[in-house]
């Protein structure tokens, strides 16, 4: 018996590895391959917490990023439009208080008797020989100019934003310095005087004030609170200096005493006048004023010594002014709030008005028009 020895040879593995790209680009999943010479090829799947489709995850990433970045844009784009907002309304303003004062009128006569126009006429109302609104004019044309760069991220000269802010925030920091002490002059050294315009733009600088607070970060904050301390110290001190050798006006609702009178009208009075004026009469539109109204005076005039005959007037104080005097009961009812004041269909109209105007607001028709002016 013999025995035969056959030769086996060892199984042979082969083992591939193929090359895995960086962890960045890699795909998953990724692949273990065994082969060997007489067996199929034996794939093994390694598993992994990251989803299959790896590529999903980078743009995720990236769109989340785009958003929020997106979402500060808008936040930033948004806070400087209120700025933008609020600075054309401080030009507004200080554009028509500009107009008083050149021209020396005032809007209307308040009740208390006081004006803007004894404000905007005293020694207050310079700056070294500036006109205080021109001041604020150009304080707030510079808020909205550099609040529209900022919105749009394109400041001139290579200013980076955050300088940018930084100068904003000086900006209304002077102007809300020298706002607070011009409420302090105004209820110190003109007394009895009131200005609806001067305090509208104080409360648009204070409200600029606290928006590039709010703008400016805490850490930033810190960094320049002793330079905006120092700003608000300046403009306190040169505005006191200016007003060294200012005369205080003498206080009207407090002193005065004023009786009754009748006002004479010396202008004489178109057809044109005539008709409109017997117009508003039979519409109802009434005018409001007082006696000692220096515009309610200026209206009449317009309308000449016949028409304003015709008028439907009513007399707020027609048993004189003193301090203490109730405004006349029809007129509290109406809501006057100064003279003259006309109310046409159901709509007010606060000062003079041009007889054109009051034309059209009360439908004052053209053949109308044109009958009087061939009569005239």
């Amino acid at each position: 018996m013999m025995a035969r020895f056959v030769s086996v040879s060892s199984c042979q593995f082969h083992f591939g590895f193929r090359e895995v790209p960086p962890p960045s680009v890699t795909s998953y999943p990724r692949r273990f391959e065994v082969s060997d010479g007489r067996f199929p090829a034996i794939l093994i799947k390694c598993s992994s917490s990251e989803p299959e489709n790896g590529e999903d995850s980078a743009p995720s990433l990236s769109s989340s990023s785009s958003s929020s970045t997106s979402e500060v844009s808008t936040s930033d784009s948004s806070t400087y439009n209120w700025y933008t907002g609020i600075g054309g309304i401080g030009m507004l303003d200080t554009a028509y208080l500009t107009y008083l004062k050149v021209t020396g009128s005032d809007a209307f006569c308040p009740i208390g008797g006081g004006t803007c126009g004894d404000v905007l006429n005293s020694d207050y109302a310079v700056v070294f020989g500036v006109p205080l609104p021109v001041i604020g004019f150009v304080m707030y044309g510079l808020v909205t100019a550099l609040s529209a760069e900022l919105g749009e991220g394109n400041l001139p000269f290579g200013i980076s934003k955050t300088n940018g802010r930084f100068a904003l925030f000086g900006i209304t920091t002077a102007m809300a310095s020298a706002s607070a002490y011009f409420l302090y002059i105004l209820n110190t050294k003109l007394s009895g005087s009131s200005c609806l315009y001067c305090l509208v733009s104080a409360f648009l600088s204070f409200t600029l004030f606290f928006l590039s607070l709010k703008d400016v970060k805490l850490q930033e904050i810190q960094q320049v609170v002793g330079l905006q301390i120092c700003l608000a110290i300046i403009v306190v001190a040169s505005l006191t200096a200016s007003y060294s050798t200012a005369q205080p006006i003498p206080s009207r609702s407090g002193d005065i005493e004023l009786p009754y009178f009748r006002t004479e009208i010396s202008s004489s009075s178109s057809p044109y006048a005539i008709a409109l004026a017997k117009h508003l009469n039979s519409i109802g539109a009434k005018m409001y004023g007082a006696f000692w109204c220096s515009h309610c005076l200026e209206q009449k005039e317009m309308f000449g010594r016949e028409a304003a005959k015709q008028l439907n007037y009513v007399e707020c104080f027609p048993d004189g002014y003193k301090k203490g005097t109730k405004i006349l009961k029809a007129c509290a009812d109406a809501g006057i709030e100064g003279f003259p004041t006309w109310i046409i269909n159901d709509q007010v109209l606060s000062g003079e008005i041009e007889l054109a105007e009051l034309a059209e607001m009360s439908g004052f028709s053209l053949d109308q028009a044109n009958a009087a002016n061939q009569l005239q």
